[in-house]
């Protein structure tokens, strides 16, 4: 017998699909890929029709603030709390929090994840005693997994041609002809075929487009093996472009299954695009700053597609941060959680003018290189202006990478009032010496 959680049934009397059951998530999360990178945020050469056909027939959101880095947004967006309350280490989440994944399960849907995963702690083995544990992606909701970088470091294995890739217990045999995003995606879609008759939740962290920028099997370099792994930026358009034909793999099967309209389908990017990217867009030639607190590290793209239930396709102009989405998938679940973030369900149900923030606060402390932990900071930011915790005030329609602050004599009456709101947002956080 088959025990539904109470909040379940809360949930089954008003988010339920026509044949009474609650709807499958698939919430999937490019690598490295910030917003400028896609056609439907004004790439000029980079081809994605699957992603911009999702906008086009869904909801495109134009300002997603994420972390600047992967590890902290991944702690952020799957336990929906600031980097302050739970970041410990890079590459690492602790055992004892509650994720999305718990959430879900624990109102009743079957879960998986596949892709990276890097949050064991391998570079802290001294320090993290169970770095080995395989069973951690199950204690944080996941029921199957398939995964790079779980108890294997980097060094051991790489992502793309001949992965090292552990799945549900076991490490998968190495095959110099496999490539790494095939075997996450054709894991995703085996999951999805065998569970479609129930409710399901799919997290798929994808490896792509993280450097090493190599050749993919639709290159014509990929014929010799050789080349696999040349490392060049020539090949990050041909990345990008797979990583929409996956997309496109994903919702074919939701159409063959008929559970397109079932299902809610959220694509995002960690943080923003490796800085040797130069990304041709309708607004001019942005430049990736991944790790950086500029607009061009933290502006992830942000697509829901949800078949036929969203009637009216729009673009919503509001701002969203990570902390968000986890109580998003409570709402979603009729579940009550503590977070950080702003629930946007009421959006991704049509509500064009629902404003689910105001401000957006980043507490940003990577733990790594020192190329990154130079960047270190707090910040709060509308859509116009950002504020750092040491004052520090810049216009971002005019000074989109922050060469410039704005002295405070020379504010403007509205700037001083925009000054003022985000002051009185920053003074909620606690206080952090860089």
């Amino acid at each position: 017998m088959c025990l539904i959680p109470l909040g379940l049934y809360l949930f089954l009397s008003c988010n339920t699909t026509a044949d009474n059951k609650p709807p499958n998530v698939i919430l999937i999360m490019a690598d490295d890929m910030g917003a400028e990178t896609l056609g439907s945020y004004g790439n000029t050469v980079n081809k994605t029709p699957n992603l911009d056909a999702l906008a086009a027939s869904g909801i495109l959101f134009s300002n997603c603030v994420s972390q600047p880095l992967c590890t902290p947004s991944r702690v952020k967006i799957m336990t929906g709390r600031y980097n302050y309350r739970n970041y410990e280490h890079f590459g690492f989440l602790g055992s004892d929090q509650y994720t999305f994944g718990n959430l879900m399960q624990d109102a009743g849907y079957t879960t998986c994840i596949a892709g990276k995963w890097q949050l064991n702690g391998l570079a802290y083995k001294e320090e993290i005693k169970d770095w080995a544990d395989e069973t951690r992606p199950r204690q944080f909701g996941f029921e199957e997994y398939c995964l790079w970088q779980l108890t294997k470091g980097r060094n051991e294995g790489e992502r793309y041609a001949d992965p090292l890739i552990e799945q549900n217990g076991e490490v998968l045999p190495r095959n110099a002809e496999a490539y790494g995003p095939d075997i996450f995606s054709d894991f995703v879609i085996d999951f999805i075929e065998r569970k479609k008759d129930e409710p399901f939740f799919v997290y798929y962290p994808m490896v792509l487009v993280h450097d090493p920028f190599v050749p993919t099997p639709d290159s014509k370099e990929w014929s010799e093996v050789e080349k696999r792994y040349e490392n060049d930026t020539i090949y990050f358009g041909e990345m990008v472009e797979y990583t929409d034909k996956i997309v496109g793999k994903i919702m074919t099967k939701l159409r063959e299954l008929g559970i397109e309209d079932e299902t809610l389908v959220i694509f995002t990017g960690d943080n923003g695009t490796h800085p040797t990217i130069y990304s041709h867009t309708s607004q001019g030639i942005i430049q990736g700053a991944k790790g950086n607190t500029i607009t061009a590290g933290t502006h992830v793209p942000l697509i829901a597609s949800w078949g036929s239930r969203i009637k009216t396709p729009f673009a919503y102009e509001g701002l969203i941060e990570f902390s968000d989405f986890y109580p998003t998938l409570a709402a979603l679940v009729g579940r009550e959680v503590e977070s950080d973030g702003k629930s946007f369900y009421k959006i991704l149900e049509g509500d064009q003018d629902q404003l689910t923030r105001e401000t957006a606060f980043v507490h940003y402390d990577p733990q790594w290189g020192k190329n990154v932990n130079k960047y270190r900071n707090q910040f709060v930011r509308n859509k116009e202006y950002k504020l750092y915790q040491d004052g520090s005030f810049y216009d971002l329609e005019k000074d989109v990478l922050e060469t410039h602050k704005i002295p405070d004599d020379s504010l403007t009456t509205q700037e001083v009032q925009v000054k003022a709101q985000l002051e009185k947002e920053m003074a909620r956080h606690p206080k952090w010496e860089r």
